[in-house]
């Protein structure tokens, strides 16, 4: 290795060893898909994680959750045997078994319960642990279609923006983030950047300091919010009559880009139709913005050129998300912001990766059930449902890997009842033990994104990355690849695709005949390692809809205003209304800025930082509550213990609680998806965690 500048020669008792450098990929479920460059001692052992400096998008930093990593790589408790479950369901005690006798009882099980129930009796259950394409997406779905088992509908993030767009725009495209740094006013709406997608702040920064304005629409007045131009904070559940309301003064205000719409897309009439039912005087008393607010941001949106839209899933999680969605993305549209740099909008941009994801995935092996049907679906935001009430087959097996459903799926209380079933066989393959862990009948040690092989795309920029193993994988953990091909052949699967290596795999995905992964290949990665996808020419910017090219079978944007009619969900301020006298406040259960999901509920300053309950001071004095109160959240469907956090964050009528805790390391072995519903969304079937009404006392 080179001698870094600044450094002396190696020579003596007073050489300077320079530590050796690996690359990676972070995994976590975030927009960012950073770039990763570890130190490792002479020992193997990774000293330091940073980010890439040489990454595009990374730019040398890591949010606060990864550059702590190395603390769960080399935790005391990482999991690192196959155990076999020695108490009672849930209670955590397990005893340390091989990995012949592990694979040996799954192989067994799951051969009799489909012999005897029909291969529907088995539900895989996963998500989003890893965003790696081979270990999140890759020889488990072999597996599971070989195998004919119920198909697992993956709804519980992105389904309902992501159909929205594909409805609306025909493709999951949005502005890259090198991009926003051109934009002249720029509107987070329901996206926390500075918290969950920091990789984008530097360009936020950087349009301001060209004189760019930066806007927050969001129910809580988080990190992001205070440092914005202006937050505006819309009561949960009404961005779409706030879409609606800034469409209504637009078009009446005739600040529009007829000459964009016309020619790129369809359903104007319409669209103007339903906004003139949403004055700014309807839509201040739906959202809580102010008239004058409306028109305002109407006018400006409106008037400044380039415009971006940076928009988070939080807008979709709620009756109406789909149609919130769909309305916020006509916005740039009727603009016509998306005919320059800078200007559009940015909900996800994992429609550009064009991989071949059925050469991945192989649906092709999915064997028809025994009433001569493809397998049926369970939607994953109904765990509990399909645990309790699902029958004509009853769930009998489920395989846990990625995800960790006993604290991130709604409605707790009854996966709970499902998973302490006698006669619910349940394999975990994880790194801790979470939640869910405590409740299965074998439990699979895993490796972490840094000891294995995987390719990578984003969901916030537009590079595709390979990351090798920088570390030995520790113990007898084994990858999920790796522990599905083991698992096939236990089963007797003889098909070619089981076999298949790592790399074979990636080559797979690569060849889709897809133009934007032209020359991209598996030795430029190795080379590379990162590497931008085709989707302009070198150093120009992507603009996907400059010229229309929507990807609908129209070719234009479908503004689909039928859809798009605005009807408060049921759990609000102006739904159910009996429900809101008994449950008066509505909780809003964001993503804590320190910790992913539940990947980190095991650190003390994840599980202090997810205790506690933001309200508005006229909302805690009502009850008698001060600020450090331990308090009690609770609806019908069950309840948590909290600490009140009397604050500024929230609007009279709101509460905000960080997700996501542990049950089990909680106060009263609950957490807020103990309150959370299985009541869907209106496309994609997706969960509406942010429309929950609570009742908050003190203890």
């Amino acid at each position: 290795m080179q001698q870094k500048p600044g450094l002396p020669k190696a020579f003596g008792d007073n050489r300077r060893t320079v530590p050796e450098q690996k690359h990676s990929v972070c995994a976590l479920d975030c927009p960012d898909t950073c770039a990763l460059v570890l130190n490792i001692d002479g020992t193997g052992r990774a000293t330091k994680i940073g980010g890439d400096p040489e990454h595009p998008v990374t730019r040398g930093f890591l949010c606060g959750k990864v550059a702590k990593y190395l603390e769960r790589e080399y935790h005391p408790e990482r999991l690192l045997y196959p155990m076999r479950r020695s108490g009672a369901k849930g209670e955590g005690k397990f005893e340390r078994i091989g990995w012949d006798e592990a694979l040996n009882e799954i192989a067994n099980r799951l051969t009799a319960i489909a012999s005897e129930e029909g291969s529907e009796a088995i539900l895989p259950y996963s998500y989003a642990g890893t965003m790696g394409l081979l270990n999140g997406s890759g020889m488990d779905r072999r597996f599971f279609h070989r195998l004919g088992a119920s198909r697992l509908d993956r709804t519980i993030c992105s389904a309902t923006g992501g159909l929205a767009l594909t409805e609306s725009q025909g493709a999951r495209f949005g502005i890259e983030p090198e991009q926003f740094a051109h934009a002249k006013l720029i509107i987070a709406w329901g996206a926390n950047i500075l918290g969950t997608n920091s990789h984008l702040w530097p360009f936020v920064v950087e349009a301001r300091r060209n004189g760019a304005k930066f806007y927050v629409i969001d129910p809580v007045k988080n990190r992001t919010g205070r440092a914005a131009d202006k937050h505006f904070a819309v009561n949960p559940g009404s961005d779409l009559a706030l879409a609606l309301g800034l469409i209504h003064v637009i078009l009446c205000e005739h600040l529009e880009d007829r000459a964009y719409i016309d020619s790129y897309a369809n359903g104007f009439s319409g669209l103007a139709a339903l906004a003139a039912d949403y004055p700014p005087a309807r839509v201040a008393e739906l959202t809580g913005i102010a008239v004058s607010d409306i028109e305002m941001l109407a006018r400006e949106y409106a008037t400044t050129q380039p415009a971006a839209i940076r928009v988070n899933y939080g807008v979709q999680r709620n009756d109406r998300g789909g149609a919130a969605v769909r309305a916020i993305a006509a916005l740039p549209v009727l603009t016509g912001a998306w005919r320059q740099a800078g200007g559009g909008l940015q909900l996800t941009t994992s429609g550009a990766f064009e991989f071949n994801t059925s050469a991945l995935e192989r649906p092709d092996l999915q064997k028809l059930s025994a009433l001569g049907r493809e397998a049926r679906i369970v939607n994953m935001s109904q765990l509990g449902q399909a645990l309790v009430d699902l029958d004509k087959p009853k769930v009998r097996a489920l395989v846990v890997y990625n995800s960790n459903p006993a604290a991130i799926a709604p409605n707790q209380n009854k996966i709970t009842a499902g998973l302490k079933r006698a006669d619910l066989f349940t394999v975990v393959l994880e790194q801790f033990q979470t939640d869910t862990a405590d409740y299965a009948d074998i439990l699979l040690p895993v490796t972490t994104f840094l000891e294995h092989t995987d390719l990578y795309r984003a969901y916030g920029h537009h590079y595709v990355q390979l990351a090798r193993p920088a570390l030995a994988a520790p113990g007898e953990t084994k990858s999920n690849v790796e522990i599905f091909r083991l698992l096939a052949k236990r089963m007797g699967f003889t098909d070619s695709c089981f076999a298949d290596s790592e790399d074979q795999m990636i080559e797979a995905l690569l060849a889709s005949g897809s133009p934007f992964l032209k020359g991209i290949t598996l030795e430029r990665l190795e080379r590379e390692r990162s590497v931008r996808l085709n989707l302009a020419s070198e150093g120009a910017p992507f603009l996907p809809f400059v010229q229309g090219d929507f990807r609908t079978a129209s070719g234009k944007f479908e503004f689909g205003a039928k859809a798009l009619a605005y009807t408060p969900p049921v759990e609000s301020r102006f739904g159910d209304a009996t429900l809101h006298r008994k449950f008066p406040l509505e909780l809003i259960s964001a993503k804590n800025d320190d910790s992913m999901n539940s990947t980190f509920g095991n650190r003390a300053d994840v599980n202090q930082q997810t205790s506690l309950l933001s309200m508005h001071p006229s909302d805690a004095a009502a009850r008698n509550i001060a600020d450090g109160t331990l308090v009690r959240v609770w609806n019908e469907r069950g309840e948590c213990q909290l600490r009140a956090k009397v604050n500024g964050d929230v609007q009279p009528g709101v509460v905000r609680a960080r997700t996501l805790g542990w049950a089990k390391m909680s106060p009263g072995l609950s957490g807020i998806n103990h309150l959370t519903s299985e009541r869907l969304t209106d496309i994609g079937g997706g969960p509406t965690f942010y429309s929950c009404l609570v009742e908050v006392t003190a203890f």
